[in-house]
This record gives structure tokens, sequence and C-alpha cells, in this order.
């Protein structure tokens, strides 16, 4: 059972905030907040680099506890600055030729998709992108058919960032697994707001970031690769951290995940993660996932009475992004006028997503996405406004 008023102490903005963009950067909780705040006190007082060093033993056990998040080991995660960086260390490092097959999914997101077409430009690489089922999720069945021996990577987006799709992670992984194609996964918006076990996802790589649903700090991220694929991968850029130079015409990559990292870092923001991690830990996965869910769909069904809003989720099983328009008000007026009622949501715009958006010929939508430390007025309160501004 969620201690919900002991979570609504430890957020204090919702007193004043109806907070409904945790998709886009979620309320952090007062000890996320003061982990970084005495790290920066000790840094101003002693140094960064004396700091760190007295600091090292929580330092060092974030691994662990971001290890336990996705049930890993410390030695396959690496913390890195944001999920970008985080995704790209790892695609980077694989390498490609000509003739190679990338597959991929129709929502898949912006940052992800450019990358694929640099290195379909620069090394003949070919993009396929996996057709949806009649749910709007990466259709299994189709994935196995396009399946060759010319296929060295499949990378999805497990919960697109415009809508509450949930594409079918863990039957993706078995299908890689069979076939031995390496899978990167980015798990941006799914980390924090639902259970996540690389071990039954099946995933061989996997990036997160620490501002959504984990309520961690911006400018935090993270990097899983399962150990078998680490040894035979090395990063696009190295510095002394990753590989130290042992002789003068030598390196040695490290042997864990860390050979992602670099030396310099923001130790404050990982004490953060660190701690937003522990938080979520220690309420639960299962029953975060649990009122998440509740909660969206309390809002789906409170806006599908309102009159000209369409709901533009897809999927069997939605998360806890909902997205939706609304006709004849944009999307942009809709969160402005959100906002002035003390109601924070946010929009995604087609760019992010565009395969997906010219499939379905989407504009601008309006993105409310609940979080555990909501409570059910506050999706009332949105729906209310809603209503009101509907014409009449």
């Amino acid at each position: 059972m969620i201690d919900i008023d002991r979570i609504r102490a430890d957020t204090p903005a919702v007193a004043r905030l109806a907070y409904l963009h945790n998709a886009g950067a979620a309320l952090m909780p007062t000890p996320v907040v003061a982990a970084m705040k005495q790290h920066i006190d000790l840094e101003s007082e002693i140094g960064g680099y004396a700091a760190a060093d007295r600091e090292s033993d929580r330092l060092d056990a974030v691994y662990g506890s971001v290890a336990r998040l996705l049930n890993a080991a410390p030695d396959e995660i690496a913390l890195m600055e944001n999920a970008t960086v985080a995704w790209q260390m790892a695609f980077y490092a694989l390498p490609f030729r000509a003739g190679d097959r990338i597959l991929t999914a129709e929502a898949e997101y912006a940052a992800n998709y450019v990358a694929f077409l640099q290195v379909a430009k620069r090394t003949g690489a070919v993009i396929d992108v996996v057709p949806s089922d009649a749910s709007g999720e990466l259709d299994t069945s189709a994935l196995e058919r396009m399946i060759d021996d010319r296929v060295k990577l499949i990378a999805i987006t497990w919960v697109p960032t415009n809508g509450g799709l949930t594409n079918p992670a863990a039957a993706v992984g078995k299908i890689a697994r069979a076939h031995g194609i390496p899978y990167l996964l980015d798990a941006c918006q799914a980390i924090g707001q639902m259970e996540v076990d690389v071990e039954t996802i099946g995933c061989d790589m996997l990036s997160a970031t620490g501002r959504k649903f984990l309520r961690g700090p911006r400018g935090t991220g993270f990097l899983y690769v399962r150990r078998e694929l680490l040894k035979t991968l090395e990063p696009p850029m190295i510095d002394h951290f990753a590989a130290p130079w042992v002789s003068r015409d030598q390196y040695q990559l490290r042997d864990d995940a860390r050979r992602f990292e670099t030396w310099e870092n923001n130790y404050a923001a990982r004490l953060g993660l660190g701690a937003a991690v522990d938080y979520a830990l220690d309420i639960g996965l299962g029953p975060i996932e649990q009122r998440c869910r509740l909660l969206a769909d309390r809002l789906r069904n409170g806006l599908a009475s309102v009159r000209d809003i369409k709901i533009r989720d897809l999927g069997r099983t939605p998360s806890a992004i909902v997205s939706f328009t609304m006709d004849g008000l944009e999307a942009d007026m809709i969160v402005t006028s959100a906002a002035a009622a003390g109601i924070t949501i946010g929009a995604s715009h087609p760019s992010s997503t565009l395969i997906d958006a010219e499939v379905r010929s989407l504009p601008v939508v309006v993105r409310a996405s609940p979080h555990y430390y909501n409570t059910e007025t506050e999706i009332d309160r949105l729906i209310d406004h809603l209503a009101g501004l509907a014409p009449r």
C-alpha cells in the first residue's frame, strides 16, 4: 500500500500544483533534493575532489541501486549524463556495414531515428520499420518475418513519448535472443512507472533517464549492457577512465560497463539519481505501476466523456501517458490554459515521433502523465478544466 500522504509531504509543490507532466520531468522528492544539496555544500566546504573521495562509498552504491532496479549486476551499469548519451554510446559502439539492417518501430523517438539515419548515411546500413498491429503495438509476427542474416540490431522505444502505447518489449526480446541479434531498448518513459527486469525483457542494452517517472534530477541517466555483449563492444569515444593508458602505445578498456563513462561527472546529480532510485525501490515498482495505471485509466475514462476530445493513445495496455487533442483548440493553448488554472501538463510535437505522426496524421497532441503521487482529485480537476474549454 502506497502512503500517499507521506509521499505528498515529500513533494511540496503538490500543495500549489496539480502536476501531471511526469513524462517530461517529474517533481523530485525531498530526499533527492537533499542528497544533491548536501553534496554541493560539501564541495563548497572541502572541494570537489575531497568531497568525491569522502562520499566514494555512497557514489559507488548508486550502481548497485540501479542494478537492483533493473535486475542486473552493478558491473553491467554505466551512469551517464542523460539517456541520449547512454543510448548513443551503446548504438555507436555497434559495427555496421553496407547492407546491414536495423529494425525499429513506427513510434521510434526522433533522437534515436536520426542516429539510425546518420549511420545509414555513413555505412550504407538500411533502416527497416516494423509495422504495427491492429492495436498500434509493434507487430511481433511481422518482426519475426523480417528477420534475416543481415539484421544486426533491433532497437525500439518501449513507451513512446507521444502517447500511452507500451510496445511488447519482452516479446521482442524473445525474438532477438532466438536469432542472436543485439537488442537495444529505450526505456526512458518506462523507468519509474513500471517494473523493469532486463532478464525478463531479454534486452542486451537499455538506456534510461533520471528526470522522468524515476523522479531524479535532470542531467542524469544510465545504460545497461549485458555482460556477454559488453566484452565485445568498444565505445565510440573513450578517455583514460574508460580505458586506462597502460603503455606508450596501448590502452586497456575497463572490464565493466564503466568503459562507456568518462572521468568527470556531476557527483551531486549522481547522488540525487541514487536517492531517486532508492526512493522508488522503497515504495515498490509493482505498487507504483498499479497506481499509475489506475490514475491514467481514470483520466482516459473522464476525457472520453468530454465533448470534442479525441484520445490518441494506442496499445492493449496503455501506460500513464495520456495523449489527446481537442477540436478547435491548439495543444499549446490547452497547456497554457491549464497552467493558468494551476495544472501542469505538456504537449508532444509530431517531429518527436515522425513516422507514427505521419501514419496517423497526428497534429501536436496534449500529453498528461499522472504519477503515483497524484490524487484522484487532481485527475478530476484536469477533466473539469477541459470540459470547461469545450465549445458549448
